[in-house]
């Protein structure tokens, strides 16, 4: 890793604690502490595959790499406007005053950390390492702990609502996981 790297990694690392403890750990939300460490991996998957990032862009990684991270973006807008528009948050977008149960969340309850897994995946795609391997992984188990987290305050929030939604559809990818 280089000088500047580092730099963007010690800035990163400061960027998302301070998310972390707005959206999270001040307004006593802990999903955010396991979501701490997939943004983490995430950043260093970016960093340690920055030199890659436009090489062969017909090889299969690279293919499978940008469909997952378009996919990402994707579901990422599309997650954050049902949770505006239908959620009618509180403060932040996190504090939802409505289950939100159509759309993507009609088939999966996390659309935002699937959408987190793919941008993971797909940054891991640009560049496969045993280093990048373990990053990519570390990520998965970091957003399912977080899911679980989540899951656990949804459902003090939401109660019956919540479990009956949780029954019915999948984590991260529909009608599978």
């Amino acid at each position: 890793m280089t000088n500047i790297s580092f730099l963007i990694f010690l800035a990163g690392t400061i960027v998302i604690c301070l998310f972390t403890w707005q959206f999270a750990i001040k307004t006593r939300r802990f999903h955010g502490i396991p979501r701490f460490f997939a943004f983490e991996c995430i950043l260093l998957l970016v960093l340690l595959n920055e030199p890659v990032w436009f090489k062969q862009p017909f090889a299969w990684n690279q293919i499978i790499s940008w469909t997952l991270l378009f996919l990402s973006l994707v579901t990422a807008l599309y997650g954050f406007a049902l949770l505006l528009h239908v959620g009618k948050p509180h403060g932040d977008f996190e504090n939802t005053s409505h289950l939100v149960t159509v759309g993507l969340y009609k088939f999966i309850r996390h659309p935002l950390y699937a959408s987190l897994l793919m941008l993971g995946f797909g940054v891991f795609f640009k560049h496969i390492t045993l280093i990048t391997s373990i990053l990519a992984f570390l990520n998965f188990v970091a957003l399912i702990a977080t899911a679980k987290s989540e899951e656990k305050e949804m459902l003090a929030k939401f109660g019956e609502e919540y479990l009956v939604y949780s029954e019915k559809t999948k984590m991260f990818i529909p009608f599978v996981f």
